[in-house]
């Protein structure tokens, strides 16, 4: 599941820096890129955060 959520976060991102994508996210710039790394565990609280933030549901990021 990391792994799943780090590939859509690197999606989203897109072209946009990861400081300025860690601050649309309000998270640090580093636990973005353990997360986009997939070696960040996030609690249920931060993925419900996320998701907001990028206005999608876990369906999206976890389709499988």
């Amino acid at each position: 599941m990391q792994k799943q959520l780090g590939h859509y976060l690197r999606k989203r991102r897109g072209e946009m820096t990861l400081p300025a994508f860690a601050r649309k996210l309000g998270v640090s710039s580093s636990s973005l890129h353990r997360m986009e790394m997939g070696e960040q565990n996030v609690t249920l609280t931060t993925l419900e955060r996320l998701l907001k933030r990028l206005k999608c549901s876990a369906s999206d990021v976890f389709d499988k």
